[in-house]
């Protein structure tokens, strides 16, 4: 959270994405440079040459503020970082987290009204728009494990 791609403003990036001229299934072209396609074992080595390249930049400010830190700004400065850094809200990224714990919830088994009332849902519909928005399955679906995998379990350790 707060990294971005240098060559792309975070609001294009935002529910899109960028065209990668010039890729094969072996490479594909970044900021002037051809980089080999990762596989799942390369993909953090890739993300340590693209940071040490200076392809991607990070607000520090932003992962400050989601370790809970009130850095020495205002308010206005730090939404207005935020948003600049991640295309999102505060606000909209607390509801995706929300989301998240929910659904790892159900997953594990607990009930839908009792899931609503730890996360302070409003009610089991609010939960329900909640988890098809920012997550994509019903509660039903996430208590059967349908629909396939679902990435809950990312490692959200923040580095500096």
């Amino acid at each position: 959270m707060g990294t971005s791609l240098r060559m792309a403003p975070t609001a294009e990036l935002l529910d899109g994405g960028v065209a990668l001229p010039d890729t094969s299934r072996r490479t594909f072209r970044l900021d002037g440079t051809r980089w080999e396609t990762p596989g799942p074992d390369d993909a953090e080595a890739l993300v340590e040459r693209l940071v040490r390249a200076g392809v991607l930049d990070r607000d520090p400010l932003v992962a400050d503020v989601l370790r809970g830190h009130r850095p020495a700004v205002s308010q206005r400065t730090v939404e207005r970082r935020f948003r600049a850094a991640t295309g999102l809200t505060r606000g909209a990224v607390r509801q995706i987290e929300r989301a998240r714990t929910a659904a790892r919830l159900l997953a594990a088994g607990e009930p839908a009204a009792g899931v609503a009332a730890k996360l302070d849902y409003f009610d089991e519909p609010h939960l329900a728009r909640a988890l098809r928005t920012y997550v994509g399955r019903t509660a039903r679906q996430l208590r059967e494990g349908a629909g396939g995998a679902i990435a809950l379990d990312v490692d959200q350790r923040l580095t500096s």
